[in-house]
């Protein structure tokens, strides 16, 4: 029930409803339709996963969800500006003899990601582009003193993977 006595809407009248205005506004953020969906789907999807304890303003919990996502988006993309810059002043750039490697190399990673559990990618990945601990645990719901743990678990089982699939690197 809503505030007002009205039966409250369910998940899919609510999508219906801000969905299009959501990835709207995120799109003023990113810059970028696809990413904007993305993120407006994220939001949806964390709504539907945990909702807030009150359903009085979901509109508003939508809209500040999708925006911290946004701009945690924009963050994580201004930071790996900042390493690929630092990168070419060093001369690490990709060589052209070497983009062929690196793509094989890049295939090799992503079926071995593919062969762990979600939650160990995820893991992974969140952590490969820059989130710190804290940051982890509060986008995954994770007790912050865990995550260091899991996280060493993760990448075990990834060099396991990699290692039983392709050998020593």
């Amino acid at each position: 029930m809503s505030v007002s006595g009205e039966a409250a809407p369910g998940f899919d009248e609510l999508f219906t409803a801000y969905y299009a205005r959501l990835a709207r506004l995120l799109y003023r953020v990113t810059g970028y339709a696809g990413r904007a969906e993305a993120v407006a789907a994220e939001a949806f999807w964390r709504l539907h996963r945990k909702p807030p304890p009150t359903k009085t303003n979901l509109e508003g919990w939508l809209y500040r969800t999708g925006l911290r996502l946004a701009l945690d988006h924009r963050k994580m993309e201004r930071r790996r500006a900042r390493y690929e810059a630092l990168a070419s002043i060093f001369g690490i750039g990709r060589m052209p003899d070497r983009t062929f490697e690196t793509g094989a190399e890049q295939e090799r990673v992503r079926q071995a990601l593919a062969a762990l559990k979600s939650e160990q990618v995820t893991l992974i990945l969140l952590r490969n582009e820059g989130l710190s601990y804290g940051e982890l645990a509060a986008a995954l719901n994770l007790n912050p003193a865990s995550v260091g743990t899991l996280l060493a678990r993760a990448e075990q089982a990834f060099r396991k993977e990699y290692v039983k699939r392709y050998g020593q690197r």
